[in-house]
């Protein structure tokens, strides 16, 4: 609760200054993908690389209805939902066929056939430029409320996406989760039916990052592939899960804001910002093998990330 409070409170300290108002909007759409797709790791027992698959997803879907044919935020919103339920749904079926290394490279493969997508059909996609002229979420006359407003729209979803996950993982679904997440073979002998929850624990968060792409054609008004769809957005997004802690939730918000304010903090170093930003992330993945959030769990141990533990007797 004092964590919300402050991410609450954050906008109004800065509400003055649009460039730090956009950058806590960035943190808090990164949290948005991060946590859903903590859930999906631990519930389907593999590493998605290609999270970003689905903001394409939902960004395009977004932004093709807004230009082609009017429709406003809420309007697209349903189809993004509806199309990315689909999509998730056919592609579901990788957690179970597919088996360690060969689903964390099919979902490497497919952003980037998206992106080669977006290229081949120039005139639906506009390829390196993006789509422009997506109807924005509102207009208002005065442009530092405004993006208040859309600041705590983006906390809104990133703490409503933290609760669904949160009373998941603490429901019976998430000890499907864990049981599957330590060993599936074990799941499997317990009668658990194992392909149906890892499909459904995949849908459901590809919907979520889905929406999280609508959010971010809607917020910037414009949405292009080589922005999203690129390896260096699927890095960042995976660093923000594991540089918070694999499989935490709530590190996925410290590792959103962490991920974000030091690659803000180091352009003013110019292009050795290149070099210096992944040399201190990797520093971190060595000497905090639990993320940013271990630190706290070490002085109040609670376990988030779902698990089970066999007594020995």
């Amino acid at each position: 609760m004092i964590g919300v409070g402050f991410l609450i409170l954050l906008p109004i300290l800065f509400v003055n200054d649009p460039d730090y108002m956009s950058l806590i909007t960035s943190a808090n759409i990164l949290a948005a993908i991060a946590i859903p797709l903590a859930w999906q790791m631990s519930g389907i027992g593999r590493m998605n690389f290609g999270p970003q698959f689905f903001v394409g997803i939902g960004g395009f879907t977004a932004a093709l209805l807004s230009i082609h044919w009017g429709w406003g935020p809420w309007q697209t919103l349903g189809v993004v939902v509806l199309f990315s339920l689909c999509l998730g749904l056919l592609l579901s079926p990788l957690t179970t066929i597919a088996h360690g290394l060969y689903f964390s490279l099919i979902t490497l493969i497919l952003p980037l056939m998206f992106l080669e997508v977006t290229f081949v059909y120039n005139e639906t996609f506009q390829g390196e430029t993006g789509l422009y002229g997506i109807a924005p979420f509102l207009e208002l006359d005065n442009i530092l409320i405004e993006q208040t407003v859309l600041c705590y729209c983006s906390l809104g979803l990133m703490l409503l996406f933290l609760y669904i996950v949160d009373k998941t993982l603490r429901s019976r679904i998430g000890l499907f989760a864990a049981a599957i997440n330590d060993e599936e073979d074990v799941a499997d002998a317990c009668g658990l039916n194992i392909n149906f929850w890892k499909m459904l624990c995949f849908t459901i968060t590809s919907v979520m990052i889905g929406i999280a792409g609508w959010f971010l054609a809607h917020h910037d008004g414009t949405f292009a592939g080589i922005t999203y769809l690129p390896l260096p957005f699927m890095i960042k997004i995976l660093l923000v899960v594991i540089i918070g802690g694999r499989g935490e939730l709530y590190g996925a918000i410290v590792g959103a804001y962490f991920v974000t304010i030091l690659e803000r903090v180091l352009t003013v170093l110019g292009a050795v910002n290149y070099v210096i930003f992944p040399l201190i992330l990797l520093i971190l993945l060595f000497t905090l093998p639990e993320g940013l959030y271990g630190l706290y769990r070490k002085h109040k141990y609670r376990e988030y990330y779902p698990t089970m533990r066999v007594r020995k007797r």
